[in-house]
This record gives C-alpha cells, sequence and structure tokens, in this order.
C-alpha cells in the first residue's frame, strides 16, 4: 500500500535519521485552541520560531515525515520534517514568533507571542504533534529506543503510548525512536506545524510588531 503523508503527497522513502540530542519541543500555530485541533491540513508557507526554557514530555516519539503546501507565491511547496509527539506536554517560558515579509504599505510585520512565564504554570498540551525542520536543545531521555520502526511506535498495552499521528501516514518500515520520558532545555526551533488535543496556554500574550522581531 501506498503511504501518504499531510496534504495527500506520496511518500519518497524519506527517512530521516536523528540522534538523541537533536529532537522537537512543543510550538502552537497562530490559531490558538483548547480543544480538537485539525490532524492533517496544507501547511502555509511560513516557518515559525520557538523557543522554550524546559519542555517535560511523556510518550514520547519521532520519525520523518514530509509537510506540504505552498509557498507565499501560492506555488506548491514540500519540507522534510522531524515529526515529535508527545502524549502530554509541560512547557516553561514559550515564545513563539512568525514573520511576514513584505507587506503592502507596511513592510515586515512579526507576530510574537509568550505563555506560560511561571514556571509554577506552565503550557499544558496533550496529544502534541510537532513538524520540525531544525532545534538546537539538551535533551534527556528515560528508556529510549532508537531504530524502531516507524510503524511500531506505539507500546501495545501500555496506556498513553501513541504512534504516528492520527489522520496522517508515514513510511511503516522508516526509522523513529520513542521514550518514555522527555525533557528539554533551552530549546531553540525552526518549524512548519503543529497540532494538539488540547492547549492550555496560561499568562499569554500576543504582539504585532512592523518590523522583523523573533524569538531567536
Amino acid at each position: 500500500m501506498s503511504s501518504q503523508v499531510r496534504g495527500g503527497t506520496r511518500w519518497k522513502r524519506f527517512a530521516l535519521v536523528m540522534v538523541p540530542s537533536v529532537v522537537a519541543t512543543a510550538a502552537v500555530g497562530v490559531g490558538l485552541a483548547q480543544g480538537a485541533l485539525a490532524a492533517s491540513f496544507s501547511v502555509s508557507g511560513q516557518s515559525f520560531k520557538v523557543s522554550t526554557d524546559k519542555l517535560e514530555g511523556k510518550d514520547f516519539v519521532q520519525y520523518g515525515s514530509v509537510a506540504v503546501g505552498k509557498d507565499l507565491e501560492g506555488e506548491k511547496a514540500a519540507h522534510a520534517v522531524a515529526v515529535s509527539g508527545f502524549s502530554y506536554a509541560e512547557i516553561t517560558n514559550m515564545c513563539q514568533s512568525v514573520v511576514t515579509p513584505k507587506v503592502p504599505f507596511i513592510g515586515n510585520v512579526s507576530l510574537e507571542l509568550t505563555a506560560g512565564t511561571n514556571p509554577k504554570n506552565p503550557v499544558v498540551a496533550t496529544n502534541l504533534y510537532l513538524d520540525v525542520a531544525q532545534l538546537d536543545a539538551d535533551a534527556y531521555f528515560e528508556n529510549i529506543d532508537i531504530g524502531v520502526a516507524a510503524g511500531s511506535l506505539k507500546k501495545e498495552g501500555k496506556p498513553g503510548s501513541i504512534g504516528i499521528q492520527p489522520g496522517t501516514e508515514a513510511k511503516a518500515e522508516g526509522f523513529a525512536q520513542r521514550a518514555d520520558t522527555a525533557v528539554l532545555t533551552g530549546v531553540k526551533q525552526t518549524a512548519w506545524a503543529t497540532t494538539a488535543g488540547t492547549f492550555k496556554l496560561s499568562d499569554l500574550k500576543l504582539k504585532l510588531h512592523n518590523r522583523v522581531k523573533e524569538c531567536f
């Protein structure tokens, strides 16, 4: 059976090999909601940056995929990504930024979002999946398995265990990894998409800037 990835493009034998120190952390898109979000969609023509002091996640999984959509000129585009998933995550001091260039009569416009600035009241997400293009962080794992087939990520008999994102497909025989617990600190990430079952953003603040202003 031919596998498909987000947006309906066919799998091109993409199997991303990640090392434990290069993993993804949480982001939230411009459309914020506490509740169900779409699991499959065409990504926008803009990547976004996210930084966070700390992410603590349960039931971590990671595998290679392709995020597809259109660029800002309306042309078809595809991006190799590392999809990282967590059944539950707490995120401290999160910042997200996205820059829209060359807006008529205005110039560059940046959206900046912050949340979870109080370590005692972090951002909380469930069933979180991230399409990440680049990440810098320090990482700690418990009970990690590296080299698992993507189609076998979910641990049978383990409540809360997750696998390939529902509503999407990936190469079942492709490289993947998983861990019971993942802790990332000092995170700087560039991503194309994020989906989650729920997002609870404490102390949420959103600002627009008539210039380039990014989280890092």
